[in-house]
């Protein structure tokens, strides 16, 4: 099929689109200032953007060579579907797909459908295609991703009906579908953006992975048709279309066309300069295994790409544009490629202009119908992008799936999506004598997949300073500090050992009255106030919850980072100054109630040095639960009573906890020949 040299066409559409060259020296754009009204505000923003710049150059390792890419690709792809969810692959259920309605108008027809990508997961859209076909004929098709347009009850998908309108009279099939949060069927995005659906992290929950999984099975459908060739599909959208665009393409290899408009910036952008605080979480994967972001759009390469965005974009600002189309050049030319992509600029905000739009047009047709003329007629577009709607073409009530809310599908399991669309882990029960076998690989994927970016060994803190005569300030990682509190006074008959009491927010500063039941009489005490704990504290905001979501960016929670930080307490303490000549030999024990209790639990788990463990009103599992530490992906390894099984057969004592509930606590301490280490009272 003959095609434009990607080069000639831009150069054209630059002078059509009145195009901007960005100066690189201009200051990165930030959304926003940086909080400052608490005392660990500086602290945490220096450490994302030190872990971002160390995430990010990443991506030069990528580029080292096509062997290299090609060689590593395998597993990039792999870990790309686990971390949007989908890991392992779900399985392509019938779509049973419905027409419910069927419009005729000048030049083109609507069919307006459903299809379930998973039993019961509706996913509504509008299918444009030409009036006249000739019988037999194959056409190409669009998927065409919606970006955040509330049209409330008629779905997003009317929001671009006239560019459904232009590809069926331009002899393409175009497949508009709604989203999960604004379709017709109305569930949600903004979990951890302001809803505090902090699981959402601990399942391994995106709705990205949802977005992902709907595209994929909309090119299913399309496939399916026998209008449709299969060799000639393009995927194409704005904002979180855009980001759709390159969460379905990655995916699919059918896809042989992309034009995602403004959806996509990277680390420095999202991070650094917070401008991931514009964002939902649909715009997101939680990125387990610290790629730069980059990589993501590196997996259409070769496929033809045009990065399209606008100078003036608050949320794809034009620094980050030039760093990503910059790395994705560097990419697409190791495969003698770099003419299949480039970027386009338009002058403006965010939103689609008729510069945009006729050159997104134009690249689709010349890789899909190897017809480079230049578009003239795409200013019928008269709909506007956001939620401040011009003309419809055609009256949006007319274009809804199901025509009545008595319509909807009763059996939907749109709004409860989150709960179900990644499965929870299964842990098998060790068996008697068989424990160590049970629980190096939990231990192991615990490690890969919520713990990821921990080093081997944690190295024992260092000590920065003394605050006062019982309080030192340590760093656990570069740009971290934390605080240890000695409690006052030792036991009468001698120190035999410590015990290293994590603290939560509300008890920052204090001894908590539970201390006094578990402390033993020969363990001298000491608090430990983990990052973003009293005198670390950093602003919370919700939304747009900064900090959280950062950190699910950089491969990592904030809870996560706690445990760090115990760790490195607990390999700190035997070396302090405090306890005599044999302190070296001092056992650690740790303890906390509730979150910090598991977050000390999680430490003793990933540190076999750490003696025992004494939990006070701990909770039983992470899901749907925020009271919980939420620790990446870990429901998809196993649960807390799991995780606890895993200390076996360190001592281990609950206390105020319904035994019941951590049955499989008591199976491996069973399994490990040390059920009387366990203990609940």
């Amino acid at each position: 099929m003959k095609t434009m040299h990607l080069r000639s066409f831009i150069s054209a559409v630059s002078l059509l689109s009145c195009a901007t060259v960005w100066n690189p020296s201009v200051v990165a754009q930030s959304l926003g200032l940086p909080d400052q009204r608490s005392p660990g505000d500086e602290m945490i923003q220096r450490y994302l953007q030190h872990e971002t710049a160390k995430l990010s150059a990443g991506f030069a390792d990528d580029i080292a060579s096509r062997q290299t890419w090609e060689a590593k690709r395998p597993q990039y792809v792999e870990e790309y579907f686990y971390m949007l969810g989908l890991s392992p692959r779900p399985e392509k259920t019938p779509l049973s797909a419905t027409i419910t309605g069927t419009l005729q108008g000048d030049g083109y027809v609507v069919d307006m459908l459903h299809y379930q990508s998973r039993p019961r997961l509706y996913v509504t859209g509008d299918l444009y295609r030409p009036a006249a076909v000739t019988p037999g004929q194959k056409l190409p098709a669009v998927l065409y991703v919606c970006g955040h347009s509330n049209r409330g009850r008629n779905g997003n998908k009317v929001a671009y009906e006239s560019h459904g309108i232009w590809f069926a009279r331009h002899g393409y099939v175009c497949l508009i579908v709604d989203t999960l949060e604004l379709g017709e069927i109305a569930a949600f995005h903004h979990g951890t953006y302001n809803l505090n659906h902090w699981w959402w992290q601990s399942r391994g929950y995106t709705p990205a992975g949802v977005e992902a999984w709907n595209g994929v099975r909309g090119i299913d459908y399309l496939v399916s048709r026998p209008d449709v060739d299969p060799e000639r599909i393009a995927v194409t959208g704005i904002s979180g279309g855009g980001a759709a665009t390159y969460w379905v393409t990655a995916a699919d290899d059918r896809v042989k066309v992309a034009v995602p408009v403004s959806g996509m910036a990277d680390l420095e952008s999202y991070v650094s300069n917070r401008v991931i605080n514009g964002h939902c979480d649909c715009m997101f994967l939680y990125n387990t295994f610290q790629w730069p972001w980059t990589r993501i759009a590196g997996l259409i390469a070769p496929r033809p790409l045009l990065f399209a965005n606008s100078d003036k974009d608050d949320i794809f600002p034009m620094d980050a544009n030039e760093r990503v189309i910059n790395r994705l050049e560097r990419l697409y030319s190791l495969y003698g490629a770099g003419d299949r992509v480039a970027p386009l600029v338009s002058v403006g905000g965010h939103a689609y202009r008729r510069d945009i739009r006729q050159a997104a047009f134009r690249f689709i047709n010349s890789h899909l119908k190897g017809d480079a003329r230049e578009v003239a007629d795409s200013e019928i577009d008269l709909v506007s992008e956001g939620n401040s709607p011009g003309a419809y073409p055609i009256p949006p009530e007319k274009l809804r799936v199901f025509p009545t809310d008595a319509d909807l599908p009763q059996d939907q399991i749109n709004t409860t999506i989150d709960e179900r669309f990644v499965p929870l882990a299964s842990v098998a029960a060790p068996e008697a004598g068989r424990f160590d076998a049970w629980k190096k690989p939990l231990l192991a994927q615990l490690r890969r997949l919520s713990f990821s970016y921990f080093p081997t060994d944690i190295p024992a803190a260092k000590k920065l300073r003394d605050v006062d005569a019982t309080t030192e300030q340590l760093q656990s990682e570069e740009e971290i500090e934390f605080r240890l509190r000695f409690a006052a006074g030792k036991p009468a008959g001698g120190v035999k050992s410590l015990l290293l009491i994590v603290l939560n927010e509300n008890e920052a500063g204090t001894s908590p009255d539970w201390v006094a039941k578990v402390a033993a009489a020969d363990q001298a005490v000491v608090f430990c106030e983990p990052r973003g704990i009293g005198a670390t504290r950093w602003t919370r905001k919700n939304p747009p919850n900064y900090v959280e979501r950062s950190h699910a960016l950089l491969g990592r929670t904030v809870d996560a980072g706690r445990v760090w930080d115990v760790i490195a307490a607990a390999r700190y303490l035997p070396a302090g100054t405090r306890y005599g000549k044999d302190r070296t030999k001092l056992p650690i024990h740790v303890a906390g109630s509730g979150a910090a209790g598991i977050i000390a639990a999680y430490a003793a788990v990933l540190d076999g040095q750490i003696a025992g463990v004494t939990l006070t009103t701990p909770p039983a599992t992470h899901n749907l639960n925020n009271t919980a530490p939420q620790l990446l992906n870990v429901l998809r390894v196993c649960d807390i009573p799991d995780a606890l099984g895993l200390l076996a057969p360190r001592p281990l004592s609950i206390l105020g906890a319904d035994a019941a509930q951590f049955t499989s606590t008591k199976v491996a301490y069973s399994a490990a020949a040390s059920s009387s280490q366990l203990s609940f009272k």
